[in-house]
Order: structure tokens, then C-alpha cells, then sequence
């Protein structure tokens, strides 16, 4: 068995032990399918950084002889390739009404070591479920389990006032009754196309929205395990609709918009749809265009040696801040190192940006690199402040890292 909990300086996972940030994929290619190339499916994406694979059985007691050998042969595989399943308990989630189904599905699997957490019910609060079913749920599944979290994810848009009525936007009030229901508490969000998944003004229509929504959570939940799902496709994207996939440019952005803002793992969502793949990724049964093009290269950066610590680094108590009020900052320390996450959250301002608070004894740092149009480069630090010569267009996100002395501890993020 592999002990999972969530670390209570950062909300990242700690998996024996071990801090991770951990990125999904909901859901995975199938299992024991090929890539292009002919490579494993599941070792291709593990190569890349990918660790959770959703799956999402609805349990019934007429089928779960059947899904029970399903989803045995999805967590014997997984570790195979260093991943771990983030299983559903779909079908036995809202309430206690099915204890018997919900002890048998936990107690047959909770030792399993491709078991990485599980997942609770989904989108809850938009559903209307009452939460004093879910808490019961939650409290009963950590007495059988202690040893792995429960995760549940909202959507981006709160309960409906009456059956016929529209949604109403999200607010942490529509959401915080879940936070006793798991250990780790998510929203997912898809901004493309504009104004779609989380609804048109008053709402953010613009792909910081994804920030947006992640801090509703995070003010909702009061801790620090906060996972954002981000976009492959969705129903907005499927036929008759436009198919239109996020630019890698716009991924990136939108993932570090979610980190900036508290997230602690990010799951990407749509790979599977059927309807939007291309004829040859259908024949695989996933989207491998869009992971050779978008997601790979992303993963590829978000799990490299020198981005990778920034994920899982502590709050740092030093309040940087930068002269643009539309720069969104997170400062983290560990290691030896501070570590500042900026995104411009305006898909129209762009310049220059200054940043100050830094500590005095910095006298240079480094912009991480990004892709082969974006190498690393020096930046001076001077009296704890720096300009990046670079203009910030929009939607830019980087990674500063600055050597430190006597580096630790915990705080707040600057916001300019």
C-alpha cells in the first residue's frame, strides 16, 4: 500500500512521505492502448509527469462483481508506470443509503498500492445535493480508510434557485457546506470558449476566470488542498459546437493562473471525448494531437528540475508586489531558493513590470526557461527590487528564482 495525505504547510500530496504536486489526467488514454509511435499509453503520459488517472465507475450492486474486475485491472496496472488512480465512488457517494456498495468498493481496494485517492461526489453544490449526506460519506470512508484523501470537485457556477431557473454564479457561501465532506476541495473550469462553463457577466469571460474561480475555493474551504480541473474539451467544445482546443500558450497561462492563485494539482479534462478527436486519435481512443502539441510540452515544464520546487515550495512571508495591479503573484521558499510565480491576468494591458519586496541581500536571479523561444536569462536585483526587461504581453506567465540565504518558513502571497 502507498500512504497518501495532504501536507498541511503547502496542500500538496505527500505520498510516502514524499511532497508532490500532483497533475492528472480525467481521463487517461485506455489502458494497455499505444500512442503514436507505438509506446505504451500510460507509460508515454507517466513519462511526461502525469501521476493521477481518473476513473470514474458508477458503482451499481447488479455490476459490481464486473466493475470490480475493471477497476482491478486499471489499479494493478498503474503502478507499472509510476501512476496512481484517483477512483470515484460515483453511485455511493451523495449519502449513507449505500454503506453496504461504499464498504465493499473501499475495503476491497484501500490497500491496493495504484489506489491514490479517491473521489467524492461530483459537483455537488451545483446539484443540489445536501451536504450532510456527503459529510456522512466523508467521516464513514476515513474511519474504513485513513490512509488516502477524498477529493471533491465543484463546478463553476453555483445551485439553481428553482428548477427551471438559470444557475446562479458561484460563491464560496454556495460551496463552504462541502469542505467538511474532503481533504481536498476543487473546482473545475473551462473557459473556452468564453462565457460558456461558468456563464457570462456578471462572471469573468476571460481565461483568468480560472484564477478566479480557484480563489472562491480557496476563501470557501480554509485550508490548503485545492486541486483546479482545467480544459482538454468538454460538451461545449463537442459537435455541433466548434471543436477548439486551448493554445498552448493559453494552457500554460491558465495553469499558472490556477497555481498563482492557491491551487496544489491540476487535472486535465476531455482527452477521452470521443466526438472531438481526430479520425486516427479516435482510433486510439485519445487525444494524442492535442498531447503532442498543448499538454505534453506543458507537463513536460511544470515537472522539469527547475520549475518542479517552485510547485511544491511553502508560502514565502516576504510580500512581493508589482507595479501592475493586473500581475498576480505567488512568493514561495524552499531549498534555498525564493521563488516568484507572476501571470497577467489582461488579455489586453502588456509592458514592462516592476517588482519590489524582494529580500535586500538578492543581487541577481533567473527567469526560468520555457520552450525553446524562451532560455533562461539573468535578471539584477537591486535594493530588493527588479524590472524584467522583458514586456509582460498578456496572458504571460513566468518563473523568477533567486538564491537566498537561511530560506523557510511560510506566509502570504504579494498581489499587485
Amino acid at each position: 500500500m502507498t500512504a497518501t495525505t495532504v501536507d498541511a504547510v503547502t496542500g500538496c500530496l505527500l505520498v510516502d512521505g514524499r511532497r508532490v504536486f500532483p497533475l492528472g489526467l480525467s481521463d487517461p488514454p485506455p489502458p494497455g492502448s499505444t500512442a503514436p509511435g507505438g509506446r505504451d499509453a500510460w507509460e508515454e503520459i507517466a513519462s511526461a509527469g502525469v501521476r493521477l488517472i481518473r476513473n470514474y465507475t458508477v458503482w451499481t450492486e447488479a455490476a459490481v462483481d464486473e466493475q470490480m474486475i475493471a477497476v482491478a485491472q486499471e489499479l494493478d496496472a498503474a503502478p507499472q508506470h509510476g501512476l496512481q488512480l484517483w477512483l470515484a465512488l460515483a453511485g455511493a457517494d451523495a449519502n449513507l443509503g449505500q454503506q453496504a456498495l461504499l464498504d465493499r468498493i473501499v475495503n476491497t481496494f484501500k490497500g491496493h498500492p495504484g489506489l491514490g485517492v479517491w473521489k467524492g461526489f461530483d459537483e455537488p453544490a451545483h446539484a443540489r445535493v445536501p451536504a450532510t449526506g456527503c459529510v456522512a460519506v466523508y467521516h464513514h470512508l476515513r474511519s474504513v480508510d485513513p490512509d488516502h484523501p477524498v477529493v471533491i470537485v465543484e463546478a463553476p457556477r453555483g445551485p439553481a434557485p428553482g428548477p427551471h431557473a438559470p444557475d446562479t454564479p458561484l460563491t464560496a457561501a454556495a460551496v463552504r457546506p462541502y469542505a467538511p465532506a474532503c481533504d481536498i476541495h476543487g473546482v473545475d473550469i473551462y473557459p473556452i470558449p468564453p462565457g460558456k462553463h461558468a456563464g457570462g457577466p456578471p462572471v469573468n469571460t476571460d481565461l483568468s476566470v480560472v484564477g478566479d474561480m480557484t480563489r472562491i475555493i480557496v476563501s470557501a474551504t480554509a485550508r490548503k488542498g485545492i486541486w483546479t480541473t482545467l480544459q482538454i474539451a468538454w460538451t461545449g467544445t463537442e459537435p455541433p459546437h466548434p471543436v477548439v482546443f486551448p493554445t498552448l500558450q493559453q494552457a500554460r497561462f491558465m495553469a499558472y493562473d490556477a497555481i498563482v492563485a492557491g491551487a496544489r494539482g491540476l487535472v486535465f479534462f476531455g482527452g477521452h471525448i470521443t466526438s472531438t478527436l481526430s479520425p486516427a486519435d479516435r482510433r486510439r481512443g485519445w487525444n494524442w494531437t492535442y498531447w503532442k502539441n498543448v499538454q505534453r510540452p506543458l507537463l513536460v515544464e511544470l515537472t522539469d528540475a527547475a520549475h518542479a520546487p517552485a510547485l511544491t515550495a511553502p508560502l514565502s512571508a516576504h510580500q512581493i508586489r508589482a507595479s501592475a495591479a493586473d500581475i498576480g503573484l505567488s512568493a514561495r521558499e524552499a531549498g534555498g531558493f525564493l521563488y516568484l510565480i507572476a501571470v497577467r491576468k489582461s488579455a489586453t494591458s502588456t509592458g514592462t513590470v516592476r517588482f519590489t519586496g524582494l529580500p535586500c541581500g538578492i543581487a541577481s536571479g533567473t527567469v526560468l526557461a520555457h520552450g525553446e523561444s524562451n532560455p533562461a536569462r539573468e535578471i539584477a536585483v537591486t535594493g530588493g527590487a527588479f524590472t524584467d526587461p522583458s514586456p509582460y504581453a498578456p496572458h504571460n506567465a513566468r518563473v523568477y528564482r533567486f538564491a537566498v540565504v537561511g530560506s523557510g518558513g511560510a506566509g502570504v502571497t504579494g498581489m499587485g
